[in-house]
């Protein structure tokens, strides 16, 4: 009888034991790495991140059974972060071929850019948008914009009311403003978006203003868009037609002790800022052609695309013109500063650096841009937020991504040094995960090479 109870106990307590947790085949256990906590700038180090099903599943400081993961990165003296968001992105659209498309989505992945905000919208990119989530792509996550707003597109306030309404049927995520349109198109275009709830960002019509412009609640202005106009005086009595380049030719008469007012209405009216000031100190700058076709990532455009673009950029900066250089450097200094005084005072910075666009090349741009923020006077801190958390804010999407948290997607970028001490860590990669899938140096830096024979033919 005392055999038979011994027995009892026995299997009673191995059928309480706690049973061996079985890992997922498809985990992936990256190990001893560096989080950098893009809210406050703190470092999570020698930390064991899981990974499976495209998401964060666990983030501990040591995890029981690490040698029977399947798959492993070995992440020692690595740092990683949340995938960049290029929040003024362009997407090639027909008649490109499927090919080009492809290898554009693949060069903003391969600088860690694991979501995108397309700016200027067209049917097709619908489809890649619901391709990506569903992962039947290789791709960053896409937001894009509807079809231009512009004065040739909408020229009446029922022309308004109309494109609204459809694009909004349609599923675009926000509507693209460009210039041209008169007062009260866009007035109309504003109210309809308001009353279909469906957000729109991108340029300041001249006919509109920079003030009103804030007064209507863009969610975002991009190109600090309309603020150098927005310092000339009343009295100065110009032709808002006349602005030239985004404001360059007004620059004489900006009066810098007005930029506290316009950063004070920004905040007010919630408007988000995309500087996007790689563009100003790369095609409308004293920089030749020549010297920028030089750069390494321009082997990843097609050989007809730099031709247009040198054709541009040199048309653009004749002196004949109206450009010189040291009007440049008066416009770009009082950028900057607008960008320095829209960081301390101003609602929020967005990361977007408009490619592909005149020498900016998709992915690689981005470190043009992070230089162009870094130089007007923002930290490497403030410029990671404007890529990571601040989008996520941005869309509403804080629990889906912008940060390594558990639960949020894994979008992840693995550096081989910490960023916050030196921002140009952003382009010394060791490998991407986006939704949970991962693309080492190694794959990467394959995937570049045959980019660049395409290109070479194109």
């Amino acid at each position: 009888m005392k055999k038979i109870s011994l027995l009892i106990c026995i299997v009673t307590f191995l059928s309480c034991s706690p049973k061996k947790k079985s890992i997922s085949p498809t985990a992936i256990l990256i190990t001893d790495v560096n989080i950098v906590d893009v809210s406050n700038g703190n470092i999570l180090k020698n930390r064991q991140v899981v990974i499976d099903s495209g998401k964060i599943k666990k983030i501990v400081e040591s995890v029981e059974n690490a040698e029977e993961y399947p798959n492993k990165i070995e992440a020692k003296d690595k740092y990683i972060i949340p995938g960049l968001a290029e929040m003024h992105a362009h997407i090639p659209q027909p008649p490109t071929s499927d090919t080009r498309i492809e290898e554009t989505l693949y060069l903003y992945l391969s600088n860690g850019i694991t979501t995108i905000r397309g700016m200027l919208g067209h049917p097709t990119h619908l489809v890649l948008r619901e391709k990506a989530l569903k992962g039947e792509i290789l791709s960053p996550r896409i937001f894009t914009s509807s079809p231009s707003f512009n004065g040739n597109s909408v020229t009446t306030k029922e022309e308004a009311v109309q494109k609204v309404t459809a694009y909004k049927n349609e599923g675009y995520d926000f509507l693209k403003i460009h210039p041209g349109m008169q007062l009260e198109v866009f007035d109309q275009m504003v109210e309809t978006a308001n009353k279909l709830n469906i957000p729109f960002s991108g340029h300041v019509p001249v006919m509109v203003g920079i003030r009103h412009a804030l007064e209507s609640k863009y969610a975002s202005i991009d190109h600090v868009d309309g603020y150098l106009e927005g310092l000339v005086p009343e009295s100065e009595g110009v032709d808002p037609t006349a602005n030239g380049f985004f404001g360059y030719s007004f620059t004489p008469l900006a009066d810098t002790t007005k930029i506290d007012e316009l950063v004070a209405l920004t905040k007010k009216n919630q408007v988000w800022i995309v500087p996007t000031q790689s563009l100003f100190e790369r095609w409308f700058a004293p920089v030749s052609s020549d010297e920028l076709l030089k750069q390494p990532e321009m082997k990843y455009m097609p050989v007809s695309t730099l031709k247009d673009w040198k054709r541009r950029k040199d048309e653009s900066t004749k002196p004949e013109n109206g450009f010189n250089e040291e009007q440049w450097n008066k416009f770009t200094a009082i950028r900057r500063h607008l960008i320095r005084k829209l960081q301390e005072n101003g609602h929020g910075m967005l990361l977007g650096s408009d490619a592909p666009q005149l020498f900016n090349v998709p992915g690689f741009s981005i470190h043009h841009e992070v230089a162009g923020m870094l130089e007007a006077g923002l930290t490497p801190l403030e410029i990671l937020q404007s890529g990571t958390i601040n989008p996520a804010i941005f869309f509403g999407m804080e629990d889906t991504f912008g940060s390594i948290k558990e639960g949020l997607d894994a979008d992840m970028v693995l550096l081989n040094a910490n960023p916050l001490l030196d921002i140009s860590a952003l382009k010394d990669i060791s490998g991407v995960m986006v939704r949970g899938k991962w693309l080492s140096q190694e794959s990467i830096a394959e995937k570049l090479e045959q980019i660049a024979t395409n290109a070479k033919n194109n």
